[in-house]
């Protein structure tokens, strides 16, 4: 809920700050959501691992470091806890709680930056080798991908969902959604094989 609030939230008041410049405006939704993600790794990591997004309980379903029904639990929560963020962004900004979003987000390249979003963030998560690293290395990836990939790298399908909820500064047309989340699955399914290969057996999904 928190990682949505920001997200979203951010991207409203930079929106309204920035008075027209988007590139001003994307370097302070940014930079929210980079130290959040940080903050909330490292408060969260011990208790839970972290699990914010759903490629990532997927993946450690897969590589059964945690059960199905424990996957089951962390995604509804994460589904629910982005949802509420998004209501939550729009009640500090007094905005109506839900939104039907007209932000356009399709086509090939956008599809591409997506893969490319999630490979690399499945890729951090599974190939740090400390703990302490998880919350700065997902932090620095999330805060260069937002730059480097056409999509601002959602990254995650529960942020997904719930940014449909907004049209603001962060938002996604609804329809755009199923396409985004395929890829976004499909980026953290290649890392996971990828990771094999590189890290070995001994790669760990326990954190974010």
């Amino acid at each position: 809920m928190l990682l949505a609030a920001t997200v979203i939230g951010s991207g409203i008041m930079a929106e309204r700050l920035a008075d027209g410049n988007m590139a001003i405006a994307l370097l302070a939704n940014t930079a929210a959501t980079v130290a959040v993600l940080a903050a909330l790794i490292a408060l969260l990591g011990p208790i839970s691992g972290a699990h914010f997004n759903p490629a990532v309980t997927l993946v450690a379903a897969i590589t059964r470091r945690v059960t199905i029904t424990e996957a089951g639990s962390y995604v509804i929560a994460q589904i629910a806890g982005c949802c509420l963020g998004a209501v939550l962004a729009h009640a500090m900004f007094d905005l109506p709680f839900v939104q039907s979003s007209m932000h356009e987000r399709h086509g090939v390249g956008q599809l591409i930056a997506e893969f490319v979003a999630t490979f690399g963030l499945l890729l951090v998560i599974l190939g740090h080798r400390r703990s302490e690293d998880a919350p700065w290395m997902v932090a620095a990836w999330i805060g260069a991908a937002y730059w480097f990939t056409s999509s601002t790298s959602f990254a995650n399908p529960a942020i997904t969902m719930a940014r449909s909820l907004t049209d603001s500064f962060s938002g996604i047309r609804s329809g755009d959604v199923p396409a985004f989340v395929t890829v976004q699955i499909g980026g953290a399914l290649f890392s996971m094989w990828l990771a094999r290969i590189i890290f070995g057996t001994s790669n760990t999904v326990s954190k974010p």
